[in-house]
């Protein structure tokens, strides 16, 4: 994998890798606090559900670094990590993670300092990950038959995990095993993750690509040139239903409509439980100024409103296959979700 990691640990700091300036330029911003962490997430420094839990992880490190054994301002950090990004259930997945150590952490302990036993988990937390993704890999790239063309949206790579990626670990894979002819990327507004990051991952690892605007996937989808839609998730309910990030939800009603494969890869860590159906899964609102504005320039007239959401809801009976790294689930359901727990077990 080249693609360049967009989380590293080093030393007392974290490095995050900024990827508002991809792919022109690579560059790391270090931090040493949590608070500063929680910006950056917000900010989209780091995006992508899984990064984005692994980013939360390692600034719990931090808190504890600068707070000692001081649990509430420890918690009031992680109160303000858990209010940058409200979709992506990963980041609360891993501060409950993280929460669970310094709670039974017993400060008599001489030998395993508090930061010690947080930097573990962490590292625990991204290993995790890096085996999820290369999982995921083979289970989806087992759908994927010899001579198909693949549409991919948003960015769910190497740049939104601790691996090769969910989706794209899938694209991935079948491109090793000989049986992706190209991929189509979606630009992905209006943060153009697809043409920007996804774009970029492929083109370091030499796999064919094209970028395509989004108004012409139904083209694609209608002349036969695509047989797999695969995409990522924020955060998949209970029932099967899946946020991601915003425009997949028309993506799957094209792919229905015109006979095209749908395909979810996401690790158990985004499914959330407690979250019965699509309906309950709350939606980030982003700044209009995304909308708005380009490159700093103002492109609407002043004053104009910008509905931004940032993810939108794709209903399980649109979804084909959820693949995990624990199994595939086939025309998900509450019943067959329900199963999967079985095997997270």
């Amino acid at each position: 994998m080249k693609t360049p990691s967009p989380v590293l640990w080093s030393g007392e700091r974290l490095r995050l890798l900024d990827q508002r300036l991809l792919p022109h330029n690579v560059c790391y911003l270090d931090f040493v606090d949590a608070k500063g962490v929680a910006t950056a997430i917000k900010d989209m420094v780091v995006r992508g559900a899984p990064a984005i839990g692994i980013t939360a992880a390692y600034a719990v490190v931090l808190a504890a670094q600068q707070h000692g054994s001081n649990a509430a301002a420890i918690n009031a950090d992680v109160e303000i990590l858990a209010a940058s990004r409200p979709t992506a259930v990963n980041l609360f997945w891993a501060l409950r993670r993280m929460r669970r150590v310094w709670q039974a952490h017993d400060h008599r302990d001489v030998e395993t300092s508090l930061v010690a036993r947080l930097l573990a988990e962490a590292h625990a937390i991204a290993a995790e990950d890096r085996a999820a993704c290369a999982a995921m890999g083979q289970r989806g790239a087992a759908f994927i038959t010899a001579g198909s063309n693949v549409y991919t949206h948003c960015n769910a790579g190497a740049l939104a995990t601790g691996g090769e990626g969910t989706s794209l670990a899938v694209v991935r894979e079948a491109f090793r095993r000989g049986h992706l002819q190209q991929a189509f990327v979606g630009e992905t507004r209006p943060w153009m993750q697809g043409t920007r990051l996804t774009a970029w991952e492929l083109q370091q690892e030499g796999i064919p690509f094209c970028v395509s605007t989004e108004s012409a996937a139904a083209t694609l989808f209608r002349q036969g040139q695509v047989q797999w839609v695969i995409v990522g998730a924020d955060r998949v309910a209970a029932n099967g239903d899946v946020a991601n990030k915003v425009g997949t939800y028309p993506l799957a009603i094209l792919a229905r409509h015109h006979g095209v494969k749908f395909m979810v890869v996401a690790p158990t860590s985004t499914i959330d439980g407690a979250l019965s159906d699509g309906e309950q899964i709350p939606i980030e609102q982003r700044p209009p100024q995304e909308v708005t504005m380009f490159a700093g320039t103002a492109i609407a007239p002043a004053g104009s409103a910008a509905f931004n959401p940032s993810f939108d809801v794709t209903p399980a009976e649109l979804v084909d296959v959820l693949v995990t790294e624990t199994c595939a689930v086939e025309r998900p359901s509450r019943q067959s979700m329900a199963a999967l727990w079985v095997h997270r077990a």
